[in-house]
């Protein structure tokens, strides 16, 4: 395959440091890159958050590559084994924060509709790049807001394809067509602060807390179906008592999340919470907080295109997944778009020494070419 300039791109964009929110001139590079290609660029920011809307044409159907320029935190950058920030290829892998999630997948999209455009000036429909600088962070000033103001200016997505990591173990053998919901729950158990040796005297809330969680962790929301798997229930905080041993708390605080399925609702899983809590008889106060709503994008147009696409440039098949967290494209989907997420290997983001294999980067932007050619010739 012969090289397109994504691995220099992808380069580019990881030497800016450009962690949450602040895009570092990305999207000004990506803007000035693209308009040499026809593409009309429109700067959306919003708060601290940086936004590049890019399209080129004007008609119907639209097809929307959508992805992120802000990256994590590297954490301690003498853990890594080069700069976080000073893109490094080694034995044919390039190293740097957002190598895989995902500025390899921008210069991917970028250097496909380069391609594509000079090979079909005439294509039918129109393209955009969707990019953001919110989505690592609360994720409330990036897509979210972007795809409000195209709704009201009557803009449609059609087909949106969203570069997130969703290959396991070799470039495209996964790509997500859904993903679960995200329902936070902060709960806050009050007893009375007392000594521990006059139990007596006081009402230790982690102990009445005990069998409410014991039901929470090992209940059965609901079984799943064919494209998602059951709901889940996760504690990932629980905070208590003074630091001292010989004081009882006055209170406990838990922290939940339920990543949920097509066969419940939030207010179901708000439901069943409380009637536990309430047969518990606890003194409680419980604060909710929806993060998400799963979507799902059934076989046809675009993900039969991203098969066949995956197909014809591999030579292999791919399995559709809705696994994993949260994407931008749980924005996106509630418009009506057909909603994909096709991205490089997922194993090293967010983790010390980040890392995307080249051939994988040249392999994936021919494969976001062949969909263009599926879907707009």
């Amino acid at each position: 395959m012969t090289e397109t300039g994504t691995l220099e791109l992808a380069s580019e964009l990881i030497a800016r440091r450009s962690v949450t929110p602040v895009d570092a001139g990305c999207q000004t590079l990506l803007r000035e890159r693209l308009a040499a290609s026809g593409f009309r660029g429109e700067d959306m920011p919003f708060s601290e958050v940086s936004n590049l809307w890019s399209r080129r044409g004007e008609n119907a159907p639209l097809l929307v590559f959508a992805g992120h320029t802000d990256v994590v935190p590297s954490g301690p950058e003498d853990a890594w084994a080069s700069p976080p920030f000073q893109p490094t290829v080694r034995n044919g892998v390039l190293y740097g924060r957002g190598a895989a999630d995902m500025k390899g997948s921008i210069a991917a999209f970028v250097t496909a509709a380069e391609r594509f455009v000079a090979a079909h000036p005439d294509h039918r429909g129109s393209i955009a790049l969707l990019i953001t600088s919110d989505e690592e962070g609360p994720s409330v000033n990036g897509t979210a807001r972007v795809v409000e103001t195209l709704q009201a200016r009557g803009e449609r997505i059609d087909w949106c394809v969203v570069g997130e990591p969703s290959s396991e173990s070799r470039v495209a053998d996964t790509i997500k067509n859904g993903r679960r919901g995200s329902l936070n729950g902060r709960l806050l158990i009050r007893g009375q602060q007392g000594h521990v040796a006059y139990p007596h005297r006081a009402r230790n809330p982690i102990h009445d807390l005990a069998p409410a969680l014991l039901e929470l962790t090992t209940a059965r929301w609901d079984k799943g179906n064919d494209s998602f798997p059951a709901t889940t229930f996760q504690i990932s905080n629980v905070n208590a008592g003074t630091g001292a041993t010989n004081v009882i708390p006055g209170t406990v605080e838990l922290l939940f999340n339920f990543r949920f399925s097509t066969e419940t609702t939030p207010e179901n899983l708000r439901a069943s919470v409380e009637r536990i809590l309430h047969r518990h008889h606890l003194d409680y106060a419980l604060d909710w907080t929806l993060s998400a709503v799963p979507f799902l994008t059934e076989a046809g147009e675009l993900v039969d295109a991203a098969r066949r696409a995956v197909r014809r440039v591999t030579g292999r098949e791919t399995r559709l997944s809705t696994s994993g967290g949260t994407s931008d494209g749980r924005f996106i989907a509630p418009t009506g778009a057909q909603v994909v997420e096709l991205g490089p290997v997922n194993a090293s983001i967010h983790q010390i020494d980040e890392h995307v294999d080249i051939a994988a980067l040249e392999t994936l932007s021919a494969i976001y070419e062949r969909i263009l050619e599926e879907l707009l010739l």
